[in-house]
């Protein structure tokens, strides 16, 4: 039998029913991606030498009326680009005319303020509160955390160690976590948690984080539920990172390490997540006033 290769709601959104394990193969997947996509509906009938960079033009202004988002836009196009791409090597394709620019902003300005947080944590369920807590303070993304085992933590010297190839930007790096009080309190607590769970399962717990010696999977209706009731609807766990990032900043942590810290590869990146609110100008313009007039 073969198995579904996206979940079923995904499947259901893109074939409008409900989805059986026979009709899963990715030939059918990929046949029902094109029957949807409004870049196939547009374009898919015409020879590919008549779709010249004006038409491409076109059809981003017909996408638009339509009311599709600049995102949805620069997928199709970006669909199309590759169809394209591979046309010319297969030698099929004589020409590939330039795609269209679509701008995309994609930076959230969401964090948490301490008091919201600490709200936010006190209703998880007890298994989150730690990998939570965790996020917050060293700006990892979710899934370094999820992943992260003690066969590289060094409780003794206080490092951890990601391995290269097991993080985003593919490069491995050290943390070392005995420099936070806070965070000792945390991976002791996790080490003592996963020692009970140890004893009473009989078996070797590998994850840091886990839910009784399970990984911990989706939480999203927890953490929806939690930020509720801390009056925070709609947070994202991976506002997490940006508030550590700008809590680095507020420290006035050298850029260089806060990007070490968090695992940015670029500035440029490092700087999305670098939120200023008023509170941070207000504490900006203070400081040159007590430059030029003193304390």
């Amino acid at each position: 039998m073969e198995h579904s290769i996206l979940p079923r709601e995904k499947l259901r959104h893109l074939s409008g029913r409900d989805p059986e394990p026979s009709m899963a193969t990715l030939a059918k997947l990929f046949s029902v991606l094109l029957d949807k996509r409004d870049a196939w509906q547009h374009l898919g009938k015409l020879n590919a030498i008549d779709i010249t960079s004006a038409r491409l033009t076109k059809y981003v202004l017909a996408r638009r009326e339509e009311k599709a988002a600049n995102a949805s836009i620069r997928m199709e196009l970006t669909l199309y680009g590759k169809m394209l791409n591979l046309g010319l090597r297969e030698g099929l394709v004589g020409i590939r005319p330039k795609l269209p620019t679509v701008a995309v902003s994609n930076t959230r300005s969401g964090f948490f303020e301490p008091d919201k947080f600490v709200a936010v944590v006190k209703a998880l369920p007890a298994h989150l509160r730690g990998f939570i807590q965790f996020l917050y303070l060293t700006g990892w993304r979710r899934g370094e955390a999820e992943a992260l085992q003690w066969r590289q933590v060094n409780m003794r010297t206080g490092v951890i160690r990601l391995d290269p190839g097991t993080t985003k930007n593919e490069e491995g790096r050290a943390f070392p976590f005995k420099a936070s009080q806070m965070l000792v309190s945390l991976m002791n607590s996790q080490r003592y948690y996963t020692t009970l769970v140890e004893q009473k399962t009989g078996t070797i717990v590998p994850y840091v984080f886990h839910n009784e010696g399970q990984p911990i999977g989706d939480f999203r209706d927890s953490w929806r539920k939690a930020c509720t009731a801390a009056e925070v609807p709609g947070k994202l766990v991976h506002d997490l990172r940006r508030t550590a990032v700008r809590n680095m900043e507020r420290a006035g942590v050298p850029r260089s390490v806060a990007m070490q810290i968090s695992g940015h590869k670029t500035e440029s990146i490092y700087k999305r997540y670098a939120v200023t609110n008023e509170n941070d100008l207000a504490e900006g313009i203070k400081k040159i006033e007590r430059l030029h007039f003193g304390a």
